[in-house]
């Protein structure tokens, strides 16, 4: 039973991971109408920033925050000099170029950081175990994972569905031609929403950074389940987002987890092994295709964000 606990919490932070990537994706697909495979290039930017502002400062809550407005500007950068020529062009030409960008930033952090993986080390106070409930202890730094991202997507609901900037967001996402006739200067607009895009892909990097080695294309493989978050969740939406990845992350964790045993008991200990993350994997893309078959618009669509 605290084993099962313990896998549950690692389910619910591997969600939060997935939800800062699916929410900066869904943003960017809802309201820029753009299908961007590089995010995951992004989400490994952030990682390889931190490591070396982390490593500059001696620091590591100053090393992720000047990651995160690290990323930022390089989102907002490659949003002016490459995104924003593909506006209004197939979603076939997105993906070509955006794979071409998958490329050039694998290349780009070969020649800066070189081909051998990073570590991102934690201060002291975040590598004890909290006892969460009696008996059960758990990580320190997973559930400042949690805790952190929860406050991020509070501040994300209330920036989107709140303030100003979130109504020419929303607004934008549903008539784009009508927010610029408005005298809006949506070039503009769009740029900031793919920084912040970013800097959310960014956080999700440097958040796992000290989890998982910094290596060259460690966004690619993550960015597969969150666009299966976005597609579970509904295209645009925020709280779609946010509880499909909480689904998929423990959906997939606890398929880690017990899976590989389950099958051991029907077949060898090497096969049970190997096909039950496998099953694991199977079991996600089938909820997906379960979604799309019976709510093709997703659970929470964005018109009810």
């Amino acid at each position: 039973m605290l084993y099962l606990i313990e896998q549950c919490l690692n389910g619910i932070q591997l969600g939060m991971l997935l939800f800062l990537l699916a929410a900066g994706l869904t943003l960017i697909f809802g309201i820029m109408d753009l299908v961007n495979l590089a995010h995951g290039s992004l989400y490994m930017i952030g990682a390889y920033f931190a490591a070396t502002f982390a490593a500059a400062t001696s620091s590591f809550i100053t090393g992720a925050a000047l990651a995160v407005a690290a990323t930022l500007v390089v989102g907002m950068v490659l949003e002016v000099v490459a995104i924003r020529r593909l506006y209004g062009r197939d979603h076939l030409d997105h993906v070509l170029a955006t794979f071409g960008l998958i490329l050039f930033f694998n290349d780009l952090v070969r020649w800066i950081w070189g081909p051998a993986g990073m570590s991102l080390p934690l201060p002291m106070e975040m590598l004890t175990a909290v006892e969460v409930l009696p008996g059960v202890f758990y990580p320190a730094f997973r559930l400042v994972i949690i805790a952190a991202t929860l406050v991020v997507a509070v501040l994300l609901y209330i920036l989107v569905m709140r303030t100003r900037v979130g109504m020419l967001i929303r607004a934008g996402a549903s008539n784009r031609e009508m927010v610029g006739a408005l005298g809006i200067n949506i070039k503009l607009l769009y740029t900031l929403v793919f920084g912040l895009g970013a800097a959310l892909a960014g956080f999700a990097g440097l958040m796992q950074a000290p989890i998982l080695t910094v290596q060259i294309g460690m966004g690619e493989n993550i960015l597969l389940l969150a666009f299966v978050v976005i597609i579970i969740g509904g295209i645009g939406s925020i709280r779609g987002a946010f509880v499909a990845a909480i689904i998929v992350g423990v959906m997939d964790t606890i398929g880690r987890a017990f899976l590989p045993d389950l099958v051991r008991t029907f077949v060898s200990a090497g096969a049970g092994s190997s096909a039950g993350p496998a099953l694991s994997s199977m079991m996600v893309y089938m909820l997906m295709a379960i979604v799309l078959v019976f709510r093709p618009e997703g659970l929470f669509p964005a018109t009810s964000k």
